[in-house]
């Protein structure tokens, strides 16, 4: 079985004399899908881009860890682990080579979850090693990915 994923990327840094010399244009663009509400990027802020908006690589590692906390949450529902709460804070370790290309050299999930007291945390922690076999965006990049999940339990 096959999907087919698509988006809609729209310039919007053309300040009037389009890309006539490297300082003429911005590097700002929408990601425009139909049907939902626009996101509004720029290139990385090291690069001269808007630190206001979001830019490839905060998409990428933003994208890395939704997939990441939505097969988690499956995997606790299944496993009757109860979360009430899940945050995330991902770390991507980047380098620059020379000319200025760039990679991804690993990235760090480091999700908060928030759980009904007496939940198996063991489990939890075993269901993190099971989602890079299945979620979409990790079996996609080619860099390391690690967990370092912290969990707190309320009633």
């Amino acid at each position: 079985m096959t999907n087919d994923y698509t988006s809609r990327i729209v310039w919007t840094g053309n300040r009037g004399e389009g890309t006539a010399h490297y300082r003429a244009y911005d590097r700002t663009w929408d990601i425009a899908v139909p049907g939902k509400a626009p996101v509004h990027c720029s290139n990385d802020p090291l690069l001269g881009g808007d630190p206001a908006k979001m830019n490839p690589e905060d998409l990428l590692l933003s994208a890395l860890s939704a997939c990441h906390m939505l097969w988690f949450l499956h995997y606790a529902s299944e496993a009757g682990i109860v979360v009430l709460g899940y945050e995330d804070s991902p770390l991507g370790k980047g380098e620059v080579g020379r000319g200025g290309a760039g990679r991804f050299v690993e990235a760090t999930l480091r999700p908060v979850i928030t759980v009904r007291r007496g939940a198996d945390l063991a489990l939890a922690d075993a269901l993190h090693h099971r989602i890079p076999e299945v979620c979409f965006i990790a079996r996609s990049v080619a860099f390391p990915v690690h967990h370092a999940p912290r969990y707190v339990e309320v009633d």
